[in-house]
């Protein structure tokens, strides 16, 4: 966030024009600033003059931080930090502020605008810790939205038919009626819209303002809703909506920092951001529209959310009805089994060809067949392409109402068992004492974070070895952890030192996060979902682990090192990593690098899953990044114990 200059910019702009106006009138300007987090904006208000800061923070490191932060930059005898909820602030001459303020400064704002819970914090500064009539800066935030049809986002919220070649004819796997008329969650979809491709998705309506705030008034969190008149541009199926929000600076609204995505905000300098992104919301169901033909859009919400829903304009009485509709609840369960872009995974059909391929080339009429993964459709595809039985093992409850529910919606509730253990209680009875020929995963566990964590499936391959015939086949029969070195276009800055922000020294911050970062007992890789970040590939793919699924897991650890020859120019800010799948011969599926893009080493993502990022330290101490190749060495070890994986590189 330090890093988001425009932000900074307008803010210090802000708070100076708030200052003024403020000292026009005669008075004492006294500031009030909620969530000061490094004390940024109170040394912005008292270096623009403001005669006293009092600065809220209810995090005691960052609280900490901030004292130190404020001392450094000669701030000490105009800003206080109080260490205390706002709700919690007392005001008068025995209190933490000596009197109210007649500026408020916050920066309180998520992705959604309201989700960190701006509109209860301003509520209850209006009413005991700001003076009526007030500067606020931010002045106003105001919320946009545009109705679009996209497969690929839908996609993310709804299982679309599976269509199955079998030998004796083409079987559709279809979704339970509950899901397929499920709203969804509650919880925001929000994205770095500006690397969608405007082919993965086709604008309905104009953009809509949807509700503004006035920070200097009295804001109310009560739910309520806004509605919208609307005339689509053209026809089709409205299915998402998109939206973002921009705050004004000042009364006039001539200090703008607006989220707005790349088609509306036609500018070659979009300031990247990581801490706010764009939203994308589900409509409950999805609704033809004519072009030309009114409809109207409710957004609804509650004191940290919103949520949208269409209806089509009809009569006058009709639109005096009171449209507020619950907020979205999963009911059909898959939802809270499946994040979104386990939906998304789950309707590639190019995925599901490969696993279908594999299949055919494993099953026979006579194979029993085990499936271990959460919630998959393995078990129904097996069943359709042969194999004389089929046991599926489910970790939780919730992944077996899920399957329940969709062996029931097509008719295989007696065709697949469901076993509800884990691999290491399963005993012969459950699976009516037969011997497991193939044992089937794609693999995918909920509880997975980094791509090596759904290694599990070799721990319950493991675990039930005694129930597998001498000879089974497993799929996918291996594994292999890969690896490249990339320059990323802005991912590297949630890593990377601020030292001075709009002037201000905010060293102590950059610390502390250092020092937290090497808290931990070795360095780790984080997860991120690349196709939201761009990056180029500095060295070719490598294979540096292979993970052998046809045997037990071994018990000493899987170690390997090696070194990486950087064939491009750029800053080696990390190395990716991801695990490609080996299903069977000649057929394989990567959770990684689909591929490179061009000479300039362009990477494409698979957008499915996160992979894994390793942060060079040169990335936080920049003086010794190099823009000229050399090579990195590598030691990776891979703890079966443990089932994590450890790294360390070094630059050469």
């Amino acid at each position: 966030m330090l890093h988001d200059k425009d932000r900074n910019a307008k803010y210090f702009q802000g708070i100076r024009a708030a200052v003024s106006r403020v000292k026009e009138k005669g008075e004492k300007a006294i500031v009030l600033d909620i969530g000061t987090g490094t004390g940024l904006l109170s040394m912005m208000a008292a270096s623009a003059g403001a005669d006293f800061c009092y600065a809220i923070e209810v995090f005691k490191p960052m609280a900490n931080a901030a004292v130190k932060i404020v001392e450094k930059n000669g701030f000490r005898d105009k800003i206080k930090v109080i260490n205390k909820h706002s709700t919690e602030v007392t005001v008068g001459p025995d209190g933490d502020m000596q009197c109210r303020a007649n500026i408020l400064v916050t920066e309180l704002f998520d992705t959604e605008l309201i989700g960190e819970g701006a509109l209860p914090t301003y509520e209850h500064a209006h009413k005991y810790l700001v003076q009526e009539g007030c500067e606020a800066v931010p002045h106003r935030a105001t919320v946009y939205a545009q109705l679009v049809e996209s497969t690929r986002m839908w996609s993310w919220n709804k299982l679309f038919p599976v269509h199955v070649e079998a030998e004796d004819g083409e079987k559709i796997i279809v979704s339970p009626s509950e899901m397929e008329n499920c709203p969804g969650v509650p919880s925001v979809c929000d994205i770095q819209l500006n690397q969608m491709p405007s082919s993965d998705f086709t604008i309905l309506s104009d953009v809509v303002t949807m509700f503004s705030v006035d920070f200097s008034k009295p804001v109310r969190s009560a739910s309520t809703y806004y509605r919208v008149q609307l005339e689509p541009v053209k026809s089709g199926k409205a299915q998402i909506v998109l939206s973002w929000w921009d705050i004004d600076m000042d009364p006039s609204g001539t200090i703008n920092c607006t989220m707005a995505p790349y088609w509306v905000k036609s500018t070659s300098a979009f300031q990247w951001r990581d801490h706010w992104m764009q939203c994308v919301y589900f409509l409950p169901n999805e609704e033809p529209v004519l072009q030309g033909e009114k409809v109207y859009l409710t957004a609804s919400r509650d004191e940290y959310s919103v949520w949208y829903m269409l209806q089509k304009a009809r009569g006058e009485e009709d639109n005096k009805a009171d449209d507020r509709v619950e907020s979205p609840v999963c009911r059909c369960q898959a939802h809270l089994l499946w994040n979104r872009p386990r939906f998304g995974e789950l309707n590639d059909q190019n995925r599901t060809r490969q696993y279908i391929k594999s299949l055919m080339k494993v099953l026979k009429s006579d194979s029993v067949c085990l499936c271990v993964s959460d919630g998959s459709l393995l078990p129904m595809l097996a069943h359709y392409l042969g194999a004389k039985q089929v046991f599926t093992l489910e970790n939780s409850a919730v992944s077996c109402s899920v399957m329940e529910k969709f062996f029931k919606a097509n008719h295989l509730e007696d065709k697949i068992k469901i076993i509800e253990a884990r691999p290491e209680s399963l005993t012969s009875s459950h699976l009516e004492d037969k011997k497991i020929s193939v044992l089937v995963g794609e693999p995918f566990f909920t509880t997975s974070l980094l791509p090596w964590h759904n290694l599990y499936f070799w721990y319950a391959r493991t675990a039930v070895t005694g129930h597998l015939t001498s000879n089974v086949t497993v799929l996918p029969q291996s594994a292999s952890l890969h690896m490249v070195i990339v320059e990323f276009q802005d991912l590297w800055r949630i890593r990377s030192p601020c030292g001075t922000c709009e002037g201000f020294d905010v060293q102590t911050m950059d610390d502390m996060i250092n020092n937290s970062l090497n808290f931990r007992e070795s360095k780790e890789a984080e997860p991120h979902p690349l196709w939201e970040y761009p990056c180029k590939s500095l060295s070719d793919p490598q294979e540096v682990l292979i993970f052998d699924f046809r045997k037990p897991v071994p018990q000493d650890c899987l170690s390997t090192e090696g070194s990486v020859n950087l064939l491009r120019k750029g800053k080696s800010h990390g190395a990716v990593l991801w695990m490609e799948y080996h299903l069977a011969a000649d057929i394989s599926v990567s959770t990684g690098l689909m591929q490179i893009s061009n000479e300039k080493g362009n990477c494409e993502w698979n957008p499915h899953c996160k992979q894994a990022v390793y942060f060079f330290s040169s990335v936080t101490e920049p003086e010794t990044l190099s823009d000229l190749p050399g090579a990195i060495t590598y030691t990776i070890n891979f703890n079966t114990k443990t089932g994590e994986i450890a790294m360390d590189f070094k630059l050469l």
